[in-house]
């Protein structure tokens, strides 16, 4: 029984700790985007200059062009 003397108090101080700290993050934007970057790491915007270089009929920056003899 004495124990709960002990364990009852520092509960509540958990509880209490953790509240402030999940407060904080929410009102520092944590939460406001879990996907989105996600979704940017997959997106392969490479693709969408060599398309545009070759379909202007312009010749491929060294960089653009590197990439697209890799692929071929």
């Amino acid at each position: 029984m004495e124990s709960m003397y002990l364990l009852v108090p520092l509960s509540v101080l958990l509880v209490f700790v953790i509240g402030v700290i999940f407060w904080w993050s929410v009102r520092n934007g944590q939460f406001d985007d879990l996907e989105g970057p996600g979704y940017r790491v997959l997106m392969d915007d490479d693709d969408l200059g060599n398309k545009s270089a070759d379909s202007a009929g312009q010749e491929p920056s060294p960089g653009e062009k590197g990439n697209t003899e890799i692929l071929r």
